[in-house]
C-alpha cells in the first residue's frame, strides 16, 4: 500500500467523533440496510439528509478526460446544492471532490482507514480543505488504522448507502468502482455510468454498466432530473465571439475544447512560438477560462 500520513488535530483542529447506531446523529440512511457499521468515526460533519446527495466515484489512474468530466460533473451538482461523495482515492475521486467544493453542496471523503490518517498523503491539502469548507471525512475503521486493500470493498458499501445516486465516471471492466454500483443496486439506487469511448480500456466498465441497464450521464442535469431538481440556476455559455479576448489569445482559445489538448497540439495548431502559447495559455487559466488537466494538457472551462 501506499505511504499514509498522519493529521495532527492542529493540522485541522478537528477531534474525532464516535457515532453509534444508537446515537440520533447516525446517518438513517444507513440504518436501511444491513451489515452497516455498529460505529462511525467522523471528522468534521456528516451529509445534511434533508439534502440530496451524489456518490460520483472511478479509476484512481484515470484519464485527463476522465478526471475532467468528474470534476465538471461534480462541480455542476454542487451549484445546485447537492452534496458529493467519494472515497478520496486518486483519480476520479479525487477530481469530484474538488469539483464539488467549487459549489454549494459540499463534499464528504469515506475512507477505507482511520479518520486521522489521510491516505494517499498526496491529498493532505484536500483532506484539509474539506474540513475547512466544513464538510467531513469519515470511516468505520478506528483511529489509527492503516489502509488495508480488504477495507476498500468494504467501505463502498457505506459511500453508496449514504447516496441517492451513484455514477461512475471511468472504470476498467474489472474495479473497484464496479462494487460500489453493486452495492448501490443491492440497496435500490440509481445508478448512471458516463459513456466513453469503446476502444478505451478505462471505458469498458462504464460502457458494460450501460449495456446492463444502468442510466447514460451524458448531461449532469440528466442527474439533477433524476433527483428531482429544477435547474433554475442557468449558466449563460458566451460563445468565443463574446469574450472579447484579444486576437491571440482568441486564437489558442478557439482551439481548446472539452477533450484535453497538448501545448504541442497548440503550437502547431496555432503557429506561435512555445513561450508565446505558454504566456496565453496562462492568461486564460488566469481568467478561469482554461484548466490544466495532467502535465501540459488543457480544456475550455466555458
Amino acid at each position: 500500500m501506499e505511504g499514509t500520513l498522519n493529521i495532527r488535530k492542529s493540522d485541522t483542529e478537528m477531534s474525532v467523533r464516535e457515532i453509534s447506531k444508537e446515537s440520533p446523529e447516525y446517518p438513517q440512511k444507513l440504518l436501511h440496510y444491513e451489515g452497516m457499521p455498529e460505529i462511525l468515526y467522523v471528522r468534521g460533519t456528516l451529509p445534511d439528509p434533508r439534502r440530496p446527495a451524489v456518490a460520483i466515484v472511478g479509476a484512481r489512474a484515470a484519464s485527463p478526460y476522465g478526471r475532467m468530466q468528474a470534476f465538471r460533473y461534480a462541480r455542476r451538482l454542487s451549484e445546485e446544492g447537492v452534496q458529493i461523495l467519494s472515497g478520496m482515492a486518486y483519480g476520479i475521486d479525487t477530481e469530484a471532490h474538488r469539483g464539488a467544493l467549487e459549489g454549494e453542496g459540499g463534499t464528504w471523503a469515506v475512507l477505507g482507514n482511520g479518520v486521522d490518517i489521510c491516505y494517499p498523503s498526496g491529498n493532505r491539502a484536500l483532506y484539509q480543505r474539506i474540513l475547512r469548507e466544513k464538510c467531513g471525512i469519515l470511516s468505520e475503521q478506528p483511529t489509527g488504522t492503516r489502509a488495508r486493500n480488504y477495507f476498500f470493498p468494504a467501505r463502498n458499501r457505506i459511500i453508496s448507502g449514504l447516496a441517492d445516486l451513484v455514477v461512475i465516471v471511468e472504470a476498467r471492466e474489472k474495479s473497484g468502482s464496479l462494487i460500489t454500483a453493486q452495492w448501490a443496486l443491492d440497496q435500490g439506487k440509481s445508478v448512471f455510468a458516463i459513456p466513453g469511448p469503446v476502444t478505451e480500456e478505462l471505458s469498458m466498465g462504464c460502457n458494460k454498466l450501460i449495456y446492463d441497464g444502468a442510466g447514460i450521464a451524458y448531461t449532469p442535469e440528466i442527474l439533477l432530473r433524476e433527483l428531482g431538481i429544477d435547474c433554475k440556476k442557468i449558466v449563460k455559455v458566451k460563445t468565443k465571439n463574446e469574450l472579447g479576448l484579444a486576437t491571440d489569445l482568441k486564437l489558442v482559445y478557439s482551439c481548446l475544447d472539452l477533450q484535453p489538448k497538448s501545448v504541442e497540439f497548440l503550437i502547431q495548431k496555432t503557429g506561435l512560438s512555445p513561450e508565446k502559447v505558454g504566456g496565453l495559455l496562462l492568461e486564460l487559466k488566469i481568467s478561469g477560462l482554461a484548466r490544466e488537466i495532467g502535465r501540459h494538457y488543457y480544456v475550455k472551462t466555458t
